[in-house]
């Protein structure tokens, strides 16, 4: 590994062709100036996954989508109810009116792994919650 003044590390890496052809055709094609950006990319997500999985203890920042319908009594109160006991990981949220009965809540979050899998799994419980999806970085 070496160092450059820009304070960059360069380091050499063995792949096997076929993945080397078709990483540079994926970055080529999502608009990416050079190999070296996309390998960053990878790699940050590569980390901020990471983390999601094995640290509990881990800060992370991202977004909770939570899809639901409103035929169930009180899901709106049910689903308020939890975005306030987990408040200190909440930035912001969005509400989206999908359809008539369906709507879709996009809920920023910055905190603790662990806090931020307890909101999503409290969500997944409720009673007219369809799907929630979480997506999250390492800052």
């Amino acid at each position: 590994m070496s160092e450059d003044k820009a304070g960059v590390v360069r380091f050499s890496v063995s792949l096997p062709p076929t993945l080397v052809k078709e990483f540079d055709g994926a970055w080529r094609s999502m608009g990416y100036e050079n190999r070296s950006k996309a390998v960053h990319d990878a790699m940050r997500t590569f980390i901020s996954e990471f983390r999601w999985t094995q640290g509990e203890m881990e800060h992370v920042a991202g977004a909770i989508l939570v899809l639901y319908y409103l035929d169930k009594p009180n899901l709106l109160e049910k689903i308020m109810s939890a975005q306030h006991k987990f408040r200190s990981i909440i930035s912001s949220t969005t509400h989206i009116h999908l359809e008539e009965d369906k709507c879709l809540e996009i809920i920023a979050v910055n905190g603790r792994v662990s806090e931020i899998k307890s909101l999503a799994q409290e969500l997944m419980a409720k009673k007219g919650v369809k799907q929630v999806k979480i997506a999250v970085v390492a800052p």
